[in-house]
């Protein structure tokens, strides 16, 4: 049970399962990198993808996704039911990683399914050993703009981010104390 960092390029290890850390990953590299091992078989787990980053400057990307997500409510059928645009971070990533599959073919349908992407990192990947990938990293530069997912959907719901906020919080202080009892034990 180790929790130790796997760096790589583009080639995956060799493994069934891979586990990717999103954290600092540009969402459209990762999303590239994660379609193509789940087209080669390997069922993918992304964690923290809230920390993801979507480069450009700030103002632009969240002026660009509302006009998404509003552009289908239109003055002459204010209930057209167009596409769903996802707005939860876990969502945008699998909503990204989705449009890099043949999704209407059935090996894309399947490799879609061999995808999961959460927020945070479930207890049952905590002591599992995380794959980074260097290609994908975003390259910190002085006066390089990015947003982070979580930022995003923090001005998108504002309300829903609130309540996700207090309950990640109330989580990690009970997971605290839980390994502060095991650790006297």
């Amino acid at each position: 049970m180790s929790n130790k960092v796997i760096i790589i390029d583009r080639n995956p290890p060799q493994l069934d399962e891979i586990v990717i850390d999103a954290t600092n990953h540009v969402v459209g590299r990762l999303a590239s990198v994660v379609a193509k091992w789940a087209l080669e078989g390997r069922r993918i787990i992304v964690v923290n993808a809230e920390r993801a980053v979507v480069t450009g400057d700030f103002n632009m990307v969240l002026n660009w996704y509302k006009t998404r997500i509003s552009e289908w409510l239109t003055h002459y059928n204010p209930e057209k039911a167009g596409p769903k645009i996802p707005r939860k971070p876990d969502r945008i990533l699998r909503r990204v990683i989705r449009g890099m599959l043949p999704r209407k073919e059935l090996r894309g349908k399947q490799a879609y399914k061999r995808i999961k992407v959460f927020m945070g990192v479930p207890p049952q990947y905590m002591n599992v050993d995380k794959v980074i990938i260097k290609g994908a990293l975003l390259s910190i530069r002085p006066g390089a703009k990015y947003v982070t997912l979580e930022e995003l959907w923090s001005h998108i719901e504002p309300i829903q981010y609130e309540a996700w906020k207090k309950a990640k919080d109330t989580w990690e202080a009970r997971l605290k104390r839980a390994q502060g009892k095991g650790d006297k034990a």
